[in-house]
């Protein structure tokens, strides 16, 4: 997803003169497929999303009414991001840690198609990612109501978050991973993955600002 829609727009920059005009229509054509395959994409995924909690859900997934309370505790989950985030930005700054190659990609998208980057990075890619890490992978893998079950799908979901975001087995993937268990603790408490999508967005607008 990753290479689809940052990688291939940035790949059409040149560092040296920037966007000519070659560039630009070729980027507008590439944007335009890559918005295609996001809706295509998308409606696929919260349908086939949709089907598996109507085929089972025995955690009662689904549309929650919004309340003061759930925002709190939303709230509450989001200042412990906010604590990784700061701890793992601390770790960077004084070059205890590289920057994760995924983030400097981002990083350079920035500069380069700042409002795709930043529509991509705050809004698709928490949906994407929520829906499928955690809406069908812990519903597929992990269906069982009990407090085993639950846990595992909080650890192996968490896991293969960082996994995604960076190969390496080391201290960068152990953060990744750790945003990753809070994410899947916020899907199964909140029992609606409208919340996790929110956290999610919630992050990666703090990573961008």
């Amino acid at each position: 997803m990753d290479w689809l829609f940052i990688d291939l727009p940035r790949g059409l920059w040149n560092p040296r003169r920037g966007w000519q005009l070659h560039s630009l229509i070729q980027l507008h054509k590439v944007l335009g497929i890559s918005l295609l395959i996001i809706a295509l994409a998308l409606g696929f995924i919260g349908w086939r999303y949709g089907r598996q909690l109507v085929k089972s859900n025995p955690r009662h997934f689904g549309r929650l009414p919004v309340t003061f309370g759930r925002i709190g505790q939303l709230l509450i989950i989001f200042m412990i991001v906010i604590a990784v985030q700061s701890i793992w930005g601390w770790l960077v700054i004084n070059h205890f840690l590289d920057l994760p190659a995924n983030q400097k990609a981002i990083n350079q998208t920035i500069t380069q198609i700042p409002l795709w980057n930043d529509l991509f990075a705050v809004v698709l890619a928490p949906i994407f990612e929520e829906l499928i890490c955690r809406g069908i992978f812990m519903n597929y893998f992990f269906n069982k109501n009990t407090r085993l079950n639950n846990g595992l799908a909080i650890l192996v979901s968490g896991m293969v978050f960082g996994f995604l975001h960076d190969m390496n087995f080391d201290i960068n993937w152990l953060i990744y991973s750790a945003l990753g268990w809070l994410l899947a603790y916020t899907y199964l408490h909140f029992k609606d993955i409208r919340y996790s999508m929110a956290l999610h967005m919630m992050n990666n607008l703090l990573s961008i600002l």
